[in-house]
């Protein structure tokens, strides 16, 4: 058996000896299999040496092991440590083991693909003379400030341990990269989710003509709202409208007791129809209306 700490394996000196070479992907990298056939990659100084596909590989050379629980991510990894610098996947391995004591939400394994990806190219593009910028920066600080924050910590790190400053809005790419791995989705759905997140604020401030306090809860507690709600729309999970009597009343209660902030959740009913062609279920409807009566609840006190 093998114990899992964060993104590592630790194995048994026994279980070690019983591991062969799959692929030599160079001399401090190995891809191998278990006896049951399971996939691992393997790093340590010289590891690869002079090694060839079947052979046992040295226990006592093996520093980490890395094991994704998918065999496409398993395959993906494999992929990626063929292209990028060892020490960049120790580095992102580490700020991931950071970043997670600092997160209640278990983060997604394909995290160690996605942010070490991310970080070499990067660091290759600095030293190219190429930067991006993120259009949506003020978004992402705005809607995922702890995770902004802990990209900014990524970025001290490797500044540090590499000598590479990376321009500051790298710190808002990491963060959607945490975000993602937290929702389990992918890059180009955060995007939208991030875009509708943000459209969906401008309707609210523009309807009840009012700004909100980035740093109130209540904003933090509408944010989190829209993220879920967000992700079941591009997943195709959003909830369905219930047919149950007492759920028919409950919707029509609270859009007759809440017509004004009723009104503002078809408001970004209709804006998502008309940007991403997707129809809200009342269900939807109601539960947005909810929100949007609690984040005005002082004002109508």
């Amino acid at each position: 058996m093998y114990a899992r700490i964060g993104l590592v394996i630790f194995l048994e000196k026994g279980e070690q000896d019983r591991m062969r070479i799959k692929k030599v992907i160079n001399n401090n990298i190995l891809c191998t299999i278990d006896e049951k056939g399971s996939e691992m990659i393997v790093t340590g100084r010289g590891i690869g040496f002079q090694k060839h596909r079947g052979e046992r590989i040295d226990a006592d050379a093996v520093e980490r092991v890395y094991r994704m629980e998918g065999k496409a991510e398993q395959k993906k990894l494999r992929e990626l440590v063929e292209q990028i610098p060892l020490e960049h996947l120790r580095l992102t391995e580490e700020l991931i083991a950071y970043i997670q004591s600092n997160m209640k939400q278990k983060l997604n394994e394909s995290i160690l693909i996605t942010l070490s990806d991310h970080i070499s190219f990067a660091i290759k593009r600095k030293q190219d003379g190429v930067e991006f910028s993120n259009p949506l920066k003020g978004a992402i600080m705005a809607y995922y400030p702890t995770e902004y924050h802990m990209g900014q910590y990524c970025l001290k790190v490797i500044s540090e341990r590499l000598q590479v400053s990376l321009h500051e809005d790298e710190a808002a790419f990491i963060a959607l990269h945490i975000v993602n791995a937290e929702l389990n989705t992918n890059m180009s759905e955060m995007y939208d989710i991030t875009r509708l997140i943000e459209g969906s604020i401008s309707i609210v401030e523009f309807y009840y003509k009012k700004q909100f306090d980035r740093d109130s809860l209540d904003f933090s507690r509408f944010v989190v709202h829209l993220r879920y709600f967000a992700q079941r729309l591009f997943q195709g999970k959003t909830m369905p409208d219930m047919e149950d009597e007492q759920d028919i009343l409950f919707r029509r209660l609270i859009a007759r007791n809440c017509k004004q902030h009723y009104k503002c959740a078809q408001c970004i009913g209709e804006y998502i129809q008309n940007t991403y062609g997707k129809t809200l279920s009342e269900e939807e409807l109601i539960y947005l209306t909810i929100h949007l009566k609690r984040i005005n609840m002082d004002a109508e006190e």
